[in-house]
């Protein structure tokens, strides 16, 4: 079985969930079953999938997770975008959150095609 806090992509991960939860808090209150509540899961569904996948026993197992991850990683970017054109968030915070999205998608792929070579 695999370590996930010693991956560089969950630890990413996990940080990027915090920060959307961080930013979504301030979001309209008509929102939080809407915006707020997909952003929440699919950010804890980032590092939640790097979890699971590093507890699966084989490879193709644990990239199906990754994979999964990286999906979620590329639905909340564009939630983050969209928030950010409806007004929703802080200058600072949104720039925060971004560049921790892309720094994530960055890691999490280099992850996925390294176990993809093997």
């Amino acid at each position: 079985m695999r370590d996930h806090n010693k991956l560089q992509a969950f630890q990413l991960g996990d940080e990027s969930a915090l920060l959307i939860y961080r930013l979504t808090k301030h979001f309209p209150k008509e929102e939080l079953y809407g915006l707020t509540s997909q952003m929440r899961r699919a950010a804890v569904s980032i590092p939640s999938n790097i979890v699971e996948g590093c507890s699966r026993l084989t490879e193709a197992e644990y990239l199906r997770f990754l994979e999964i991850a990286f999906g979620s990683l590329r639905e909340l970017h564009y939630q983050l975008t969209l928030a950010e054109r409806l007004g929703y968030t802080e200058k600072n915070l949104f720039y925060e959150c971004d560049e921790k999205l892309i720094r994530t998608g960055k890691v999490l792929s280099g992850l996925i095609r390294s176990i993809r070579k093997k």
